[in-house]
């Protein structure tokens, strides 16, 4: 039986599953955890240029949360009380040579749980990366910044000192939240509850995107929500006195081989709309 039908199967008696269940429900719960740790699965992933929940992985974690025990963990300045299987962290008496192994750069204070994945070449500064979170190659995760539970983080991206990429646990066919390769999000941002971040957007400091936010795009006035085009160049604002987020360049491929990331920030300090300033930051009524 696959471990997908066992899941499934586990899921729709879900009241009945705890410490005392099976032993081969929870050999497939570590299982998929397990995977989750080394990349093998992922939680969502883009196929045929959609993405895709896996939604049986979610319930996993989910239903780990039943099979495992509350246990104690001490240290020398704090004590810590959670489910067993999450106490100690990911890389948790990892030796130089496995740290090697994994290829990834992680400074001391950046708890990151099992079930989540760092690409090679990552940076995780004092960070938080939950369990079934992914971290592409060559990402950086930079001070204070999280990742929650099952959030997909692309390669080459910034994610920016005090930012949150939001996790979306439940419901398990919930899209998580997306940053797609190449993305900057700027310092003190928030992108949550499912939105997507197209390849190589630009998002200024201070952006905070959910599910209900506007996105306006100030070329045409068109508006959207839940997804951030690609190459999109971000900046927060307002629209009809209400919270909005504003496109304020789409970078063609011809501007991307010859523009940096820090060209491209630049042009922020010039053309971020004001909150104070209902004029400019308005779209017409007609928008």
């Amino acid at each position: 039986m696959s471990l997908e039908k066992i899941i499934n199967d586990a899921w729709e008696k879900k009241d009945q599953v705890n410490q005392n269940s099976d032993q081969s429900l929870k050999d497939a719960i570590n299982q998929v955890i397990k995977d989750l740790d080394s990349g093998k699965s992922r939680v969502a992933e883009k196929i045929n240029g959609e993405w895709k929940t896996h939604q049986y992985l979610k319930k996993a974690i989910m239903l780990s949360f039943r099979i495992y025990p509350m246990d104690n963990l001490s240290g020398p300045y704090s004590s810590w009380y959670d489910k067993a299987h999450l106490l100690k962290g990911k890389t948790a008496n990892w030796t130089k040579e496995q740290h090697e192994a994994a290829g990834f750069r992680m400074t001391p204070n950046s708890p990151v749980r099992p079930g989540s994945f760092i690409g090679k070449n990552a940076v995780l500064m004092p960070c938080y990366v939950n369990i079934g979170a992914y971290i592409g190659a060559n990402t950086m995760m930079d001070t204070f910044s999280r990742a929650g539970s099952c959030c997909q983080i692309g390669e080459n991206c910034h994610i920016s000192a005090g930012s949150g990429i939001g996790g979306v646990l439940e419901p398990a066919q919930a899209l998580p939240t997306i940053i797609e390769d190449n993305v900057f999000v700027g310092a003190m941002s928030e992108v949550v509850e499912g939105v997507i971040v197209g390849e190589g957007s630009v998002l200024s400091m201070g952006c905070y995107i959910g599910q209900s936010t506007k996105i306006v795009n100030r070329s045409n006035g068109e508006i959207t929500k839940g997804r951030v085009p690609p190459y999109s160049v971000v900046v927060p604002g307002i629209h009809k006195d209400l919270y909005a987020v504003h496109i304020i360049k789409t970078v063609d491929a011809k501007t991307r081989s010859k523009t940096s990331i820090n060209d491209l920030l630049s042009c922020l300090l010039y053309t971020s709309p004001s909150p104070r300033d209902a004029t400019l930051s308005r779209m017409p009524s007609s928008a």
